[in-house]
């Protein structure tokens, strides 16, 4: 697609770019440690895996299983910490783009090209998409009369400031370079992947009426994510792995989470709902 005539939503823009940027400047000598990386892996664990993957996708946009509600309010302040948005914001977007997948109306459809679905969608203000309140709130009633999530939708980016003044305080720039910059870029293009990558190369499982796939080295690096076929064939199991060689490191915490009794009503599809679906 052309970009030709769209106007750029800078503020995004602005934020993206930055991060991207500084993340770059975290492998210098003078702020590079191995604590760093460590903290960085540890953070992305906590905030991408537990918070997104486990809360925001399929906890809450998919109701694909009910936590405990102080673990479930733990988890949603770790998946605002990865700063892609607000819980409502996330929840809504994802909601809209299930509704529409790969057509008019998907917010980061591949309709519109890779690059779209990968960042395009961010970097540009789409008039086919409003990021307004009202979208927003039409899709999420649910979260929206729960006050606690309004305040992290309000306060993602003062929460990342207080991490990072935290993380100075302990271990100096070089834990906010590592913690913040290079965790947050490299969360958002694992994120971002599965919105381009797994709509593009991998295997179909099943005839959706979309472009999602399986890509099976991805789902390793987004830990069960990338099994995307499989997750738009069935939305919501919390199980994206259905096959036996299908590694999903996400649906392996919710499995703890329910043995510890700290997940409920946890959504599979059985055997006979998967032999049903149409093969692709």
């Amino acid at each position: 697609m052309t970009y030709a005539g769209m106007k750029v939503a800078w503020p995004v823009a602005i934020w993206l770019t930055g991060i991207h940027v500084l993340a770059l400047l975290a492998f210098l000598p003078a702020l590079f440690s191995w604590s760093g990386v460590i903290l960085a892996v540890v953070l992305y664990l906590i905030t991408g895996i537990l918070g997104v993957n486990v809360l925001f996708h399929r906890a809450i946009t998919h109701r694909g299983l009910v936590l405990a509600k102080p673990l479930e309010y733990a988890f949603a302040l770790f998946g605002s910490l990865a700063a892609q948005g607000g819980p409502i914001t996330w929840v809504a977007t994802h909601r809209i783009h299930h509704a529409k997948s790969d057509r008019a109306g998907d917010p980061h459809g591949m309709d519109r090209g890779f690059f779209w679905a990968h960042v395009g969608w961010m970097l540009f203000v789409d008039p086919n998409f409003q990021k307004d309140d009202a979208t927003f709130a039409r899709y999420t009633p649910d979260l929206q009369k729960q006050p606690y999530y309004r305040f992290l939708e309000r306060n993602f980016i003062l929460l990342q400031a207080a991490l990072a003044i935290v993380l100075f305080l302990i271990g100096g720039w070089s834990w906010v370079f590592w913690g913040i910059f290079f965790r947050l870029a490299a969360t958002y293009q694992i994120t971002w992947s599965v919105n381009s990558i797994a709509h593009a190369w991998g295997y179909r499982t099943y005839a959706t009426k979309d472009r999602s796939t399986n890509c099976p080295w991805l789902a390793i690096i987004t830990a069960g994510e990338g099994w995307h076929n499989n997750h738009h064939a069935f939305p919501t199991s919390a199980r994206h792995g259905l096959q036996a060689h299908e590694f999903d490191l996400t649906w392996c915490i919710i499995r703890v989470l329910k043995a510890l009794r700290l997940a409920r009503e946890v959504v599979v599809p059985t055997a006979l709902q998967r032999e049903r679906r149409v093969a692709a």
